[in-house]
C-alpha cells in the first residue's frame, strides 16, 4: 500500500502515468522476468506471444490481463527490446493506442534495480477514474513482478478481470488462542505496534471508532488512511471495519475490512482476512501484498504474547 503521487497531462489529449520501484534483483533478472514466455506466464499472463526486436510482438492475454481477455485482443506490439536496459510495447486499452515503456537502472542498493515505468495513453478511456485505473493496475503488476524475483510462488496474486466480486482473501494460522488474536486486533497499544502508527483509537464495540492513525498526502491533500468505524464485532470471532478509498476520494464506493477467527487444533487460531466491496478488479492495487504484510505482523506480535 504505498503511497506516491499519480504523474499525468491532461485527460483529454495524450496523457501519462509514470513511477518507479526498487526491486531487489539485478536488471538481467528482471528483464528475464519481464520477457521469458514461461516467466510471464507464471505472474502476468495466461497466455503470451512474445518476440525480441522491435515490430515483433508483445502479446498477452486471457483472464489476468486488463481489457485484453482473448487472443483477438491482444495486439501488442515491441517497440523497443534493450536487453537488461529497456522495453516498451504497444497495447491498446479501451480502444485507446497507449504505449508502455519499462526502463531499468542501477538500484538504491547494491544487487537492486530501479524500474522506472511510463505509460503514455493518446486520449480518454472512456471509463471512471482513468487515472487511478492505472495507478492501481501497475501497483498489482509490480507487486507481482516482486513475487517472482523473490521466488516466493505463493506471494503471487494474479488478478481475474472476468471476476464480478473482485476481493483480497488471505487465510494463516496463528499459534495463539484466539483471545489473544483478537485482542491484538481491538487493543491500541498493540494495533499500534502491527500497523506502524502511534496514535491508533479503538472504541471496541459496534458502530464504534476504529482509526490506524494514518496520515499522509495524495497530489497535496491531506489524506486520513484506513478504517474509521467497526461494522461487526463478535469477541474473539469477527472484526468488521469500514475501508474508506485509500486516495480519500469520498465519491468511491467504500470497502469493508473483516477478520474471522476460529480454533485450530487445541492452542492455535484460523485467522481468515477478506477485504472487499472493490468496484473493479484493478482496484485491488498492491493490497494484497501489504496486507501478507500487515498479517505477517498479527502473527508474530499474537505468539509473542503467548510466549510472555
Amino acid at each position: 500500500m504505498t503511497v506516491a503521487p499519480v504523474v499525468v497531462t491532461p485527460a483529454d489529449a495524450e496523457w501519462h502515468h509514470e513511477y518507479s520501484w526498487q526491486l531487489e534483483a539485478m536488471p538481467g533478472a528482471v528483464f528475464h522476468a519481464l520477457t521469458a514466455p514461461d516467466a510471464l506466464r507464471r505472474w502476468f499472463a495466461e497466455q503470451v506471444d512474445i518476440g525480441s526486436a522491435a515490430g515483433a510482438p508483445f502479446r498477452f492475454w486471457g483472464r489476468h490481463s486488463l481489457e485484453t481477455p482473448t487472443a483477438a485482443d491482444a495486439t501488442q506490439r515491441l517497440i523497443a527490446w534493450e536487453p537488461d536496459r529497456v522495453l516498451a510495447f504497444t497495447w491498446s486499452l479501451h480502444g485507446v493506442p497507449t504505449e508502455v515503456h519499462l526502463t531499468l537502472g542501477p538500484g538504491k542498493k547494491d544487487g537492486a534495480t530501479t524500474l522506472l515505468l511510463r505509460h503514455v495513453v493518446q486520449g480518454a478511456l472512456g471509463v471512471p477514474r482513468q487515472r487511478e485505473l492505472l495507478d492501481d493496475h501497475w501497483r498489482f503488476v509490480v507487486g507481482n513482478l516482486m513475487a517472482e524475483l523473490s521466488g516466493e510462488m505463493g506471494g503471487i496474486v494474479l488478478p481475474d478481470f472476468t471476476d464480478p466480486s473482485p476481493e483480497v482473501r488471505k487465510e494463516l494460522v496463528i499459534n495463539a488462542p484466539r483471545a489473544t488474536v483478537f485482542r491484538t486486533l481491538i487493543e491500541p497499544e498493540l494495533v499500534n505496534q502491527w500497523c506502524g502508527s502511534k496514535n491508533a483509537v479503538i472504541d471496541a464495540r459496534p458502530g464504534g471508532q476504529y482509526v490506524f492513525g494514518w496520515s499522509y498526502e495524495i497530489d497535496g491533500r491531506a489524506v486520513s488512511g484506513g478504517p474509521t468505524r467497526i461494522i461487526e464485532y463478535v469477541e474473539n470471532e469477527r472484526l468488521t471495519l469500514d475501508w474508506p478509498d485509500w486516495r480519500g476520494d469520498t465519491s468511491v464506493q467504500g470497502q469493508t475490512i473483516t477478520f474471522l477467527l476460529a480454533d485450530e487444533g487445541d492452542a492455535a487460531t484460523r485467522l481468515t482476512f477478506v477485504h472487499t466491496g472493490f468496484q473493479r478488479t484493478a482496484d485491488i492495487s498492491d493490497y494484497p501484498f501489504g496486507w501478507v504484510w500487515f498479517l505477517s505482523q498479527v502473527q508474530a506480535l499474537s505468539e509473542k504474547l503467548t510466549e510472555a
